[in-house]
This record gives structure tokens, C-alpha cells and sequence, in this order.
């Protein structure tokens, strides 16, 4: 990441892409009858949403770069957030659903810590920060989640706020 703008271009789409994904298999998950893991994906959809309204107020003033799809340095083929397109899997079941968003936020985590442990800048390094913070916390309550799905006890009506 050279600037900032950059970084908040990535930002955002990292964000965009991961409420669109969540919210496809949301969708798929509640056409096949399986309102529970719907329910699940639609929160994570909308906390992407809310991240990146996030990311896009901070941008604020900024003239961010409009970047094509292959200017952005992801990992892989999509953003790193991006759930796998096989949880629209109609039988898939609560434990697998809270793998696949687990994957999806642990590869946002570990894309926003590699930014705050390569970049230079420093305002990059505060945003990166906050935002490596904030996956962590994902990821913590996706973990959480998995322990007492596994352990058989009742799993929370909702999300804790990330």
C-alpha cells in the first residue's frame, strides 16, 4: 500500500464484496429452508455493510482511485473476505456455515494485519491497525461461536455487535 487512498479503496471494496457474498448465501440458505444459517449470514452481511460505510466515511474529502478489478492486491482470486460460494450448499448446516464465515473473516484479518506489518506510512499504519483490531474481533466471536455450537449449548440470538 503506497497511500492512503489506496488503502481505503481496498477497504471498501474488501467490505462491499463480503456483504454481497454473505448476502447471496443468506439468500440461498433461506430459499432452501435453512433460516438459521441465513440468519447468521445475513448479520455478517450487514455488519459488512456497516464497515463499509465505515471505511467509506473515513475516506470522506479523500479522492480514492477507482481501481479495476485487477488493480486490487488480494491474495487470492477474490478479496480476502469473500465467504466461499459453496455455503450455498442447501444442506449445509450451522457448524459448516460458522467455517465458512470464519474463513471469510480470518482472511480479512490476516490481509489488514500484513498491510499494518509491511506499510511504512503511518497513517496507514493507525488504519490498519483499527481495522486489524476490529477482524480480530470477528474472528473471536466466530471462534466463540463454534466452541459452544460444539459444545451443544444454545448459540446466541444474534451476533455480538463487531
Amino acid at each position: 500500500m503506497d497511500t492512503v487512498e489506496e488503502f481505503l479503496a481496498h477497504s471498501i471494496k474488501l467490505e462491499q464484496e463480503a456483504a454481497l457474498r454473505f448476502g447471496q448465501l443468506a439468500d440461498a440458505m433461506e430459499s432452501c429452508g435453512n433460516r438459521e444459517v441465513s440468519k447468521l449470514f445475513r448479520q455478517l452481511s450487514d455488519y459488512s455493510r456497516m464497515h463499509q460505510a465505515d471505511a467509506q466515511a473515513r475516506a470522506g474529502f479523500r479522492e480514492i482511485p477507482e481501481l479495476k478489478p485487477e488493480d486490487f492486491s488480494w491474495p487470492g482470486l477474490e478479496s480476502p473476505e469473500t465467504a466461499a460460494i459453496w455455503g450455498t450448499d442447501p444442506f449445509i448446516g450451522r457448524d459448516l456455515a460458522l467455517e465458512i464465515a470464519l474463513e471469510a473473516e480470518t482472511g480479512a484479518y490476516e490481509w489488514y494485519k500484513n498491510v499494518l506489518d509491511t506499510t511504512n506510512d503511518p497513517e496507514i499504519r493507525a488504519l490498519a491497525k483499527e481495522f486489524v483490531a476490529e477482524e480480530s474481533g470477528h474472528v473471536a466471536e466466530l471462534h466463540r461461536w463454534i466452541a459452544l455450537h460444539k459444545a451443544g449449548k444454545p448459540l446466541p440470538m444474534e451476533i455480538t455487535p463487531f
